[in-house]
């Protein structure tokens, strides 16, 4: 490769700033970072593509909470639109409970200050009144100024429409969806708009449908079409992943009817007969994920240069077509992306490594394909760390089943402790990143594995319904199958084995302790433990996920109770420790609450502790720093370790 050859790719690394919700459009980046004190106020930034250097340029300047709580887990809280020759942010505010916008204006590099790209031409405005629901950020822009979005209100999605030359106006509620939609997308003229649907009692990655929408100059509905196609989804339950419009009339996303989310372009020129322009079949590789957040991208850019990521068997790949036509394949050194961004020839992404911490990748390509980029990124590596050892083993039903193994670092002990971590969701996945946690257990000298048990994602789509109906069994026993496989191949200590689960892997965790005696001790953090009470009182997102993962719960009664760990711990006499924080919308603490009691009077060593000011996943460092602490010295006590 020719010098001329080398991309040009840049990395950022910083304290100070953190980059979330990157964006790219033209030359500049655009992305969300925290101002003052504390986390209730941040605001959105920018700064030219490709120049570390640059001082940020702060662009909102009033005091907003700029999030998205859409469907309980949110996803990107803005949305930055090139429309008319200016920037269109629009976004959502948690403080007026409202969606807000301002345009900008590019300034010519020979005018621009040390910290100005961007002129404002439009104040702030909010647009809409002030609103008790939740707005998505997949903002649409039609050529007569309507803004249109997805909202959340009363437990209902809709489709509406807001003026933007009005300020503090009534949401215009376009259409009333049956339950759940999301990831709203148009094309160029926003005369065709997409979207996807869901109703009970699937998820959106079990089975969803996707809609098009002929729009008119007053902003209303003239048609709607259901995609459909005997090759697809006319016969059996799919989901499709990501609608994208690449041109006027071409869109691609992602289905999953060949049992992986492989891509899909699809011909709109006449909404009455939808046309697969083409088909890309392939196992073992995903453009795709479970929809818990919204916002998630895989694949940006036009049909002259588009873009995806995806994974393909144990690597992440990113691939570029021109013309629908597969032009290059890049192998990556990440373990995982996030806020993929193309504009042009340029890309913006997030990666994350095994051995190194999250970095901003810019790369800005040349017009001939380009060989492989990986090469060409500086990365930091950390060098006392332990690096994650694929590990497949047999689980449920001897079926092959995915771990990640981590050796201890030092040896401290004859033979290491072993900590077998189960991930939450259950969907969810571990994909090898770099995890500060893991590696403080790794250089303790405790031998650690991650274990992506039946249910997971990013092994195909049987591999994901492995856990229907079965959820605290199949995850359990993996997580059962794999300390044993590691015990009797002498690669660890039998009489110091523990469990490690979030959330959902808080059921996996505390259900391997009464399924056997290979796990002495459990360490959870805002567990789910009253399946019950998680049919009756959770979010509605989450309502009918129990659906798939337990069964109906009017016939599979007993099912709800027996896995239950509210149901186990009198039972229980290993030890365990619990953190769970005040705050959480997801699972109440006082289900953790209600077993204290129980575990505390009749587990030695036990103990459960509550933050005041946490919620579904711990954000303050000190709160972080008093699990850490009080998990060392629980393991301390509990494995009898001098």
């Amino acid at each position: 490769m020719s010098n001329d050859d080398k991309l040009k790719v840049r990395q950022t690394v910083t304290k100070k700033t953190s980059f979330k919700e990157l964006t790219i459009i033209r030359d500049s980046i655009f992305w969300i970072d925290f101002v003052g004190e504390g986390h209730n106020e941040n605001a959105i930034f920018a700064r030219p593509f490709n120049n570390k250097e640059a001082t940020p340029q702060k662009l909102t300047s009033k005091k907003f909470n700029i999030k998205n709580n859409f469907h309980g887990y949110g996803g990107k809280s803005y949305k930055a639109i090139y429309f008319k020759n200016n920037f269109y942010l629009i976004w959502i505010d948690q403080i007026t409970k409202a969606v807000w916008f301002q345009i900008f204006k590019e300034v010519a590099s020979n005018y621009r200050s040390q910290n100005k790209y961007l002129d404002s031409i439009q104040e702030p405005r909010q647009l809409s009144k002030s609103t008790d629901g939740n707005f998505d950020s997949s903002f649409v822009i039609s050529e007569k100024n309507f803004l249109f979005g997805i909202c959340e209100i009363n437990k209902r999605d809709y489709l509406f429409s807001l003026n933007l030359k009005k300020t503090k106006q009534d949401i215009y509620r376009i259409k009333k969806f049956k339950n759940f939609a999301g990831e709203l997308s148009s094309n160029s003229s926003a005369s065709l708009l997409s979207w996807v649907e869901w109703d009970s009692p699937y998820m959106p990655w079990e089975k969803n449908d996707l809609f098009f929408a002929q729009i008119d100059l007053d902003g209303e509905i003239k048609k709607i079409k259901k995609f459909s196609n005997r090759l697809l989804n006319t016969k059996k339950n799919i989901s499709f992943f990501q609608p994208f419009w690449i041109s006027e009339k071409l869109l691609v996303c992602s289905e999953d009817s060949s049992g992986w989310w492989n891509l899909l372009f699809l011909d709109v020129s006449d909404i009455e007969d939808i046309l697969i322009k083409k088909r890309v079949e392939r196992n073992l590789i995903e453009y795709g994920v479970p929809q818990w957040v919204s916002g998630i991208t895989k694949f940006s850019g036009t049909i002259k240069n588009l873009f995806c990521v995806a994974k393909k068997e144990n690597s992440l790949i990113m691939e570029q077509y021109k013309d629908l036509r597969l032009v290059k394949e890049f192998s990556t050194p990440f373990t995982s992306i996030s806020e993929f961004s193309v504009f042009g020839n340029k890309v913006l992404l997030k990666g994350y490594g095994s051995d190194f911490l999250e970095i901003v990748v810019e790369i800005d390509f040349a017009e001939k394909v380009l060989s492989n980029f990986s090469e060409q990124i500086y990365i930091e590596h950390i060098k006392d760390c332990s690096k994650p050892e694929i590990f497949w083993f047999k689980g449920f039903e001897d079926q092959s089943t995915h771990s990640f193994l981590y050796k201890p670092l030092v040896g401290n002990f004859r033979k290491p402790p072993l900590l077998v971590r189960a991930h939450s969701g259950p969907t969810s996945f571990f994909d090898g990143s770099y995890n500060s946690e893991v590696q403080h257990w790794t250089s303790k000298g405790f031998f650690v594995a991650e274990v992506n048990y039946g249910g997971s994602s990013g092994f195909g789509k049987a591999y994901r319904e492995r856990l229907n109906y079965k959820w605290g069994i199949v995850d359990s026993y993996d997580c059962i199958a794999l300390a044993l496989e590691l015990i009797n191949s002498n690669l660890v200590d039998s009489e110091k084995v523990v469990i490690f689960g979030n959330s959902a892997g808080g059921l996996t965790a505390l259900n391997c302790l009464s399924y056997g005696s290979i796990f002495k001790a459990a360490i959870c953090k805002y567990p789910v433990i009253d399946l019950k009470d998680m049919q009756y009182n959770t979010h509605r997102f989450e309502k009918d996920y129990l659906n798939s993962l337990v069964g109906n719960y009017e016939k599979n009664h007993d099912d709800y109770i027996n896995r239950s760990p509210i149901n186990q711990i009198s039972k229980i006499k290993k030890p365990i420790l619990l953190f769970h924080g005040k705050k959480d919308k997801v699972i109440s603490y006082k289900q953790t609450l209600k077993v204290q009691e129980i575990l505390v009077q009749n587990n030695k060593y036990s103990e459960v502790i509550f933050f005041e000011n946490e919620g579904h996943g711990f954000k303050n460092i000190e709160n972080k720093k008093i699990v850490m602490q009080k998990s060392q010295e629980f393991l301390k006590n509990a494995l009898n370790i001098i």
